[in-house]
């Protein structure tokens, strides 16, 4: 019991280190260069195929949320008559 508590005050002193081991290339410059370009396509397009997507899917989810929020409150204000 002694020794299982030494060790988990041993493990808790020890600092985390938040540096990566392994070098991963930056591409933000690259990113930037891409996004900060004036060519006429609008933002949410410039990053490719998958970018596009995923604006498409966030705003067919959005509207879809907000349609049903609609149903569900137009559903709470008129409630069913009792007979």
């Amino acid at each position: 019991m002694l020794l299982n508590l030494l060790a988990l005050h041993q493990s808790a002193q020890r600092t985390i280190s938040t540096a990566s081991r392994r070098q991963i290339e930056n591409k933000v410059p690259e990113k930037q260069k891409l996004f900060q370009e004036d060519n006429g396509i609008p933002l949410h397009l410039k990053g490719g195929v998958a970018e596009a997507l995923l604006f498409r899917a966030t705003m067919t989810l959005t509207v879809g949320g907000i349609a049903y929020a609609v149903y569900q409150l137009a559903m709470a204000s008129f409630p069913k008559k009792q007979d």
